[in-house]
């Protein structure tokens, strides 16, 4: 396979994208609370663990059960709930400690996580906002965040202690999650997963049932997420909604076009074998096949530039529009051609 022979030492860039129209949603209501279920769950007396437990129920009815049976994976029987919460308590008292100092005030997450939903009800009106953040401590190979059945957003503290944080260094958790994977586990990526989660669930529900297979339908469909992400988050770091770091991220824009000429000339857009699609679609430490100075998953950047050329010839485009348009006929009446 051809590379990309460029040496990429500094790039500067001045602007890559056009100025983004972003809506007045300052009078959109949203109400929001946050429920801090871990410290509930933290505070209850292991002496007396039966309960314990009922009260907790009782107090935090709407997520108890699933945090036992889904998050913790307890078999629903008093006996082993009393006796796997009481152990869970015991290994993870040092990660909980842990996140009191750090999210004592999670105020500004919940308005950021707040605005983010104005522009989700601006977009998408029938859109059955979440009411409440539930916060929680559960397992390291665990959730980092999920919306539940009753329509909450719930986030797992114990994945956004920051990048340094001594647990994360570990063999045993450095074998789940490598440090390129551990570095955006800081908690300004808490109102980006939030926001990630409700995309994935307005897809599910409005993107055709047909799974692209073909590597640029994949990379489109990739883009169509990240651009709806953009407007729903405008004011929020590209580095965080990428997840690159902000140098692989201005890499990409200043190769851009030799990054879709290696795709090009290696014939890589129609590739359908999982193995030879694989690293361009999937997280990485970087795009071996560019380079050092690549992001991995560099297929979500191309896809989000082919969708901005594509919504910037369509510009009356709703993002509904956007969502349920094919992927193929998105690439090829988009026409890209970057320069």
């Amino acid at each position: 396979m051809k590379k990309i022979a460029a040496c990429l030492v500094v790039l500067v860039i001045v602007s890559c994208s056009h100025k983004k129209k972003i809506p007045d949603v300052s009078d959109i209501k949203v109400n929001l609370q946050t429920i801090r279920f871990e410290k509930d769950f933290f505070a209850i007396d292991t002496n007396n663990m039966p309960a314990s437990l009922q009260a907790l129920y009782s107090k935090q009815k709407g997520f108890s059960q699933d945090f036992f049976f889904n998050i913790l994976g307890i078999p629903p029987f008093p006996d082993s709930v009393a006796h796997d919460a009481k152990l869970f308590l015991s290994t993870y008292k040092g990660i909980y400690a842990s996140s009191i100092n750090p999210f004592e005030n999670f105020e500004p997450i919940q308005e950021e996580v707040k605005k983010g939903l104005q522009f989700v009800h601006y977009y998408f009106p029938k859109y059955p906002l979440p009411t409440k953040i539930v916060t929680f401590i559960g397992p390291l190979n665990s959730y980092a965040g999920i919306i539940t059945p009753d329509n909450s957003l719930a986030v797992g503290l114990q994945l956004y202690l920051g990048k340094d944080y001594p647990v994360y260094q570990s063999d045993e958790v450095l074998n789940m999650y490598p440090s390129y994977v551990s570095r955006r586990f800081e908690p300004a990526y808490i109102p980006v997963n939030c926001m990630k989660n409700i995309v994935d669930d307005i897809f599910s529900s409005n993107q055709p049932a047909k799974k692209s297979t073909q590597l640029i339908e994949q990379m489109v469909d990739e883009g169509k997420k990240l651009y709806v992400l953009d407007a729903f988050l405008p004011y929020t770091p590209d580095s965080l909604k990428t997840g690159y770091t902000q140098q692989q991220l201005t890499n990409s824009f200043a190769a851009e076009k030799e990054i879709w000429t290696y795709f090009v000339e290696n014939d890589l857009l129609y590739q359908t074998d999982p193995t030879t699609v694989g690293p361009y679609v999937n997280d990485g430490p970087k795009t071996t096949e560019l380079g050092e100075w690549s992001p991995g998953n560099v297929g979500q950047f191309v896809g989000w530039q082919i969708v901005k050329k594509w919504m910037e010839k369509n510009d009356k485009t709703t993002l509904q529009q956007l969502i349920q348009t094919p992927a193929k006929l998105i690439f090829e009446e988009a026409r890209y051609k970057p320069h």
